[in-house]
């Protein structure tokens, strides 16, 4: 895997632009904020991580730049915007065109590649790190994390081990999981808990990390986990625990993303994390009445008059 396409120029986006390239991989950048792709396009991308600070020229676009072939197209918009990114690149849906991969946050992201590519070629997958956006053209992350992913068929995981290896290459710990579901469904359950409690309340970690704050995301995880069982995944409740008590106690001064978008009058995720869970749980027969409840407080939040 040699010529990648990335969507969406965010943190993450940018992130991973910048370390493939560094890595010498053929990277484009393609996004919807043409004045964003051409401050890019002239500075490069400022990486700041635990090797240091460095400049990474980059190649930027609109989707119709992205033409020819790619390898591998990462999806790192949010996912309400999935849907409207896959339709700009449907013409890259060939016969032997790219591997897809989605690391994006919540649940129906890979279906939603899968209605332009074929699932065979559709990989999946979660991204356990930080990124942080100070200005259009310079990201930081810090610290340990590390990826998963895994093929949105058993076909695909062939090109996951391909696509591992790149990533790695790039300076990523990246794994592949045959099982990938699992932890797909599993930082969910812990991303709705803290991302809608966070949101609701304006506080970080540190402010929910009290006995009410903690009896709400225990009941949101308990919801989470019996719809995943009752969907055939089988997520660990007691990792799932751990993962958000860790967090609770070593980082009470980060503001869960949600929250950052609430603060910032951008939309949130909340549709494709809290409200995803909703929607899979009633179509199983699954009572969230917890879920449920914050998820419609983010929605009252959002429709609020600005």
């Amino acid at each position: 895997m040699q010529r990648i396409l990335v969507i969406g120029a965010g943190a993450m986006g940018c992130l991973f632009a910048a370390r493939i390239a560094e890595s010498g991989a053929d990277v484009l950048l393609i996004d919807v904020d043409e004045h964003r792709l051409a401050t890019i396009a002239r500075a490069g991308i400022t990486l700041t991580d635990d090797n240091g600070t460095r400049t990474v020229p980059m190649k930027t676009g609109l989707a119709a730049a992205a033409t020819g072939s790619f390898d591998l197209v990462l999806l790192f918009t949010k996912g309400m915007h999935s849907r409207a990114a896959m339709r700009s690149i449907a013409h890259l849906a060939v016969p032997d065109g790219p591997h897809m991969l989605t690391l994006q946050n919540g649940l129906g992201n890979p279906e939603i590649v899968a209605e332009v590519f074929p699932a065979d070629r559709v990989l999946k997958g979660i991204a356990a790190l930080p990124a942080d956006l100070h200005d259009a053209t310079h990201v930081s992350s810090h610290g340990a994390g590390h990826l998963e992913l895994g093929g949105m068929t058993p076909t695909a995981h062939a090109a996951a081990d391909e696509a591992t290896a790149l990533l790695r290459r790039a300076g990523f710990d990246a794994r592949t999981n045959e099982t990938i579901d699992i932890a797909i469904w599993e930082k969910v359950a812990f991303n709705a808990a803290l991302n809608s409690l966070g949101t609701v309340t304006l506080q970080p970690n540190a402010g929910v990390n009290n006995a009410p704050g903690r009896r709400i995301a225990a009941a949101m995880v308990d919801e989470v986990v019996a719809t995943a069982h009752a969907a055939g995944v089988a997520v660990d409740h007691a990792r799932i625990t751990a993962a958000i008590d860790f967090a609770l106690a070593h980082h009470g001064g980060h503001q869960a993303s949600m929250l950052q978008d609430r603060l910032a009058g951008r939309a949130t995720e909340i549709e494709t994390i809290n409200g995803a869970i909703v929607e899979r749980a009633r179509a199983l027969g699954i009572a969230t009445p917890v879920t449920e409840t914050m998820t419609d407080l983010v929605r009252l939040i959002e429709q609020a008059p600005k």
